[in-house]
């Protein structure tokens, strides 16, 4: 049992951790010119891993806080191809292409905005660099149901997509209708039993939690419906509730969003009901069927973190490609322009279209490490650290360890000389039991904190 009122006390601003540092340490400092210095100097012997943003999008989701650009003229996603063309011909002459490619993702806005014959030339243009695709590569998109015909999908497959990640959010209409996404199941539906038909064996469904007028009930009915379509993985989100960064979510009636004791109730359900009809909780808000590789990575310890959610893929350099696209590496983060003519003119100018970017520390690797495994497992092995940085772990995270005291003493970690291990209650507060491992984050006053509530 759960004293969710107790709990509301650690509601509070805090990272996500899909990057350790976090994105608002990248900063302009860090050129296309180090980039290049860092794609040139990698060892061609680590994989890659591809992500291609389509920002594009037709409307507004309220709720979303992705970087699109919302457009009904088909001219412009021309002009966007063209553009990922050229990236991509600047790109290869700093990256080895022939590396393989372990994983390949496209993301957006919306990629299915995109028409049939567009995304088979994005698809071609993909091939014509990158040629060593890993016989067991994972190939996925993100699809809006509302945006997909039988040609797209034939497209995608046919260019390797092997995995599909659905947007759903929510099926209660009330709630489409505030966040301005109206979706009604059997449109869900549709596009589930066409890449079922069409031979897609790895369905991912996203769903929403903290969305305005949800309520225990009304998401119990989401999940039920959502269980009948018996996706492979749920993907299930703590809504983030960014108003200064994103204008569309000030249309929200801030007294219509479920209260962070609500959020956790509903969250305890989703888990509970998930785990009862046959899925595993992996990492935060991820669920997948005990046959998923993702439920084995994890019995493992094999499971990591990326900027896409969970993966199996680790050891890999992430390219990122297009529009605000993150890259990552063992010592960088890299981020593309958000700003479309600024992102047009540095390709004009014959560079790679380099906004910012962070080169990591010993001290950011060695937390990277530490926090990453526990937003992945909810454990660390302190001995398997030790061993790794050549550090005595108590003495290190001295400070940090005094911040977890709290947690300690609710019986949300345990800590031995061996472990860290986090109770399936504590999982509920993983961000913030991450948190005083992050060096950043304490020198910024809690007042002063430009993250999403952790509960």
């Amino acid at each position: 049992m759960i004293d969710f009122e107790t709990f509301t006390k650690y509601s509070k601003p805090g990272p996500r951790y899909t990057s350790y540092p976090t994105a608002p340490e990248f900063h302009e400092g860090f050129t296309c010119k180090d980039y290049e210095k860092i794609l040139k100097s990698q060892d061609s012997s680590r994989p890659l891993s591809l992500y291609f943003h389509l920002p594009f999008c037709r409307s507004a989701c309220y709720f979303c806080g992705c970087n699109v650009v919302f457009t009904s003229k088909d001219e412009k996603k021309e002009r966007y191809i063209g553009y990922l063309e050229k990236e991509l011909e600047l790109l290869s002459h700093h990256l080895d292409t022939n590396r393989e490619v372990l994983q390949l993702h496209f993301g957006g806005g919306t990629p299915t905005f995109f028409s049939a014959s567009q995304l088979e030339r994005i698809i071609k243009l993909i091939g014509k660099h990158f040629k060593n695709f890993s016989n067991e590569a994972e190939i996925s998109c993100e699809i809006d149901p509302r945006f997909l015909t039988k040609e797209q999908l034939d497209v995608l497959i046919a260019g390797g997509v092997n995995r599909i990640s659905y947007g759903v959010q929510d099926f209660n209409e009330k709630v489409q209708k505030e966040i301005h996404r109206i979706q009604p199941y059997e449109i869900t539906k549709r596009a589930v039993d066409m890449a079922r038909s069409a031979g897609i064996n790895s369905i991912n469904m996203d769903l929403i939690y903290g969305l305005p007028y949800q309520t225990l009930e009304t998401f119990k009915e989401t999940l039920n419906l959502a269980l009948t379509l018996d996706p492979d993985r749920f993907a299930v989100f703590n809504y983030a509730h960014v108003p200064w960064m994103k204008k569309t979510m000030r249309k929200f009636d801030e007294t219509t969003l479920p209260k962070p004791a609500q959020k956790l109730a509903i969250m305890r359900h989703t888990i509970d009901f998930l785990q009862a009809n046959g899925y595993k909780m992996i990492g935060m808000d991820h669920f997948a069927k005990p046959e998923d590789e993702l439920f084995q990575a994890i019995n493992k310890g094999q499971l990591h973190r990326n900027f896409q959610g969970y993966t199996t893929k680790g050891g890999a350099d992430l390219i990122g490609v297009g529009l605000t696209s993150i890259g990552e590496g063992e010592r960088h983060y890299v981020q593309n322009y958000k700003d479309l003519k600024e992102y047009e003119a540095a390709i004009d100018a014959g560079n790679l279209p380099v906004h910012r970017g962070l080169i990591l520390s010993d001290d950011d690797v060695l937390r990277k490490a530490v926090i990453m495994e526990m937003m992945s497992n909810f454990k660390l092995n302190i001995k398997n650290v030790e061993k790794r940085f050549k550090i005595d772990f108590f003495d290190y995270f001295n400070d940090s360890i005094e911040g977890l005291k709290e947690f300690i003493d609710a019986g949300l970690v345990t800590l031995t000389k061996e472990a860290l291990q986090v109770s399936p209650t504590g999982t509920l507060l993983i961000r913030n039991i991450c948190m005083p491992f992050d060096a950043y984050l304490s020198k910024i006053p809690e007042s002063k904190r430009r993250f999403s509530k952790t509960v």
